[in-house]
């Protein structure tokens, strides 16, 4: 068995260290793995299920150039995050469930830089969805205004 540096990591896959930095390749790894887990997952797998149904195709390649643009500024993806997501009936607890699936999913995929950024852009992309959406901690709450 191979002795484990100080700071390495490897994954229960071999012994292979984890990747430190991010690629097109760990990109499609990570999306096509997580989203294979919100599917099955009771609470926010049916928001995706009722609006993807089963063609998720097209999604998961748009979520590969969205995380793409997102920490390799690649530009690939030119989409609108914030109008796709407003109709759908999104509180605070699925927003909760799907960064703790992609924190859990990207520290088995990755670590060091890596990972840091993945779950930094996250938690930053999530902050930003629940501030357009008005939920959450951050959502403004405007006072009433007299009918007079």
């Amino acid at each position: 068995m191979p002795t484990q540096k100080t700071g390495d990591h490897f994954s229960g896959q071999g012994s292979a260290p984890l990747p430190e930095r991010i690629t097109e390749e760990l990109i499609a790894e990570l999306v096509d793995t997580f989203y294979d887990r919100v599917r099955q997952d009771q609470l926010i797998g049916p928001i995706f299920l009722a609006k993807l149904g089963d063609d998720w195709g097209p999604h998961l390649s748009k979520l590969r150039d969205f995380w793409s643009s997102v920490t390799l500024m690649s530009g690939r993806y030119r989409g609108k995050p914030q109008q796709v997501h407003m109709p759908l009936p999104l509180e605070m607890q699925h927003f909760e469930r799907w960064l703790s699936l992609f924190e859990a999913t990207v520290a088995e995929l990755c670590t060091g830089p890596a990972k840091f950024l993945f779950i930094d852009r996250a938690h930053r992309i999530a902050e930003s969805l629940q501030i357009s959406l008005n939920i959450g901690p951050k959502a403004l709450i405007l006072p009433q205004r007299a009918v007079g």
